[in-house]
């Protein structure tokens, strides 16, 4: 592929999302990553190292340069809407991590700002980006089964074990299972409905005083016509839902059902909320225990958040890593899916398209900012023990 139809991006943090979307970034010949911004020394040595360009600590300088078509911020969650301000207001198109802000006025800032300068913003990796999800989408769209009655969404996971900085413990920080977590499976469940949200009731877990934050919750959350979706998370690092998806993980990758509790054995060794700040930078981008993911296009199953049912009249579809289980009135199907050579080559798509066919995004702007809507409303559902209706989703 030529220079001239590459997408040139910036990065705007070189943390723990970043590594995430690295593989992809390496893997696919459409993007090169020409910039870079991060407050740690040794990340912004080892991207200049890595790949030849320059890395700035301020994020203002990397917008700056004129290389950059389009920046990938993947920076704090309370700093989403700063550094999509910077970049709109420098003419960048943007791809901002989930959650897109705090706040439904942020959200709303977001959207203005990138549509008066003419520029896409697009928010994610959300896992409705994921390939399995989108073609049971285009099976609900297709009418064969009827239109949908109900989805169940579950996920048990090690999230709340896992290293942390101090600030992703306390959720008006951005903290908790609700921003990181809930906006997966509010996005999925949207997402396979096709129809609009009206109202939400849900409760949270918040069971560990070392970890002052919300690690669980399970909503209801009714569509406009009648459907409805259960969603339920729990990140206390017991039972594993992976069982459940042939021991592939939510990354794709083959697990080893023997690591068993190895987060909470990890943690229980550090002393400290510094000390544990320290080892998740050590083990990020840039840090002295980093390790690069595998780069390969070797094919894998794709990505996915936890077991999925969605049930609609005339049957079920069951999204899969490596294709659909569908389960009509008088026939059980598997249709299997190509495996995928590139990791989140689904965001690829829709940010290459919007930047070089100006083809709006699935998720756009607007779109995310109805997911952050049914997430804050679940945080307010909880805390006054009764529905939320919803508006603009």
């Amino acid at each position: 592929m030529s220079n001239a139809t590459r997408l040139k991006i910036g990065v705007i943090g070189l943390g723990r999302a970043f590594s995430l979307m690295l593989p992809t970034f390496l893997a696919d010949a459409r993007v090169a990553l020409v910039a870079a911004s991060a407050p740690r020394a040794t990340a912004r040595d080892r991207f200049t190292s890595d790949f030849g360009h320059a890395a700035y600590a301020d994020a203002a300088d990397l917008l700056e340069n004129p290389a950059v078509q389009a920046v990938y911020i993947a920076s704090p969650h309370q700093l989403h809407t700063e550094h999509t301000l910077l970049a709109a207001a420098a003419g960048k198109h943007v791809l901002v991590e989930k959650p897109m802000a705090l706040n439904l006025a942020d959200c709303d800032t977001m959207i203005q700002a990138c549509r008066a300068a003419g520029v896409h913003l697009m928010v994610g990796h959300c896992h409705s980006f994921d390939t399995p999800y989108l073609r049971a989408r285009e099976l609900v769209q297709s009418g064969r089964l009827g239109r949908v009655t109900m989805i169940q969404a579950q996920n048990y996971t090690d999230y709340l074990y896992r290293p942390r900085r101090p600030e992703e413990l306390v959720t008006a920080e951005g903290g908790g299972a609700v921003f990181s977590q809930a906006a997966h499976q509010v996005d999925i469940v949207r997402l396979l409905a096709g129809q609009r949200l009206t109202r939400v009731r849900s409760v949270l877990g918040n069971w560990d005083p070392t970890r002052p934050t919300e690690g669980a919750y399970s909503a209801l959350l009714w569509f406009e016509d009648g459907a409805y979706a259960s969603i339920s998370y729990n990140g206390y690092g017991h039972f594993d839902s992976d069982e459940w998806m042939g021991w592939i993980g939510e990354m794709g990758q083959r697990k080893d059902a023997g690591q068993y509790g190895e987060a909470r054995r990890r943690l229980r060794a550090i002393e400290s909320a510094d000390a544990e700040a320290r080892l998740k930078a050590a083990r990020t981008y840039g840090g002295p225990d980093y390790t690069p993911a595998p780069i390969s296009r070797e094919a894998r199953p794709y990505q996915h958040f936890g077991p999925i049912i969605v049930s609609c009249e005339h049957g079920d579809i069951r999204p899969m890593p490596d294709g659909l289980a569908v389960y009509a009135d008088e026939q059980q199907s598997f249709t299997p899916l190509e495996p995928c050579a590139v990791p989140r080559v689904e965001v690829i798509d829709e940010l290459y398209d919007a930047v070089f066919e100006d083809r709006p995004p699935l998720h756009s702007g607007e779109w995310a900012r109805g997911t952050a809507e049914v997430c804050l409303a679940m945080l307010t559902s909880h805390k006054n023990r009764q529905d939320v209706l919803l508006h603009h989703t």
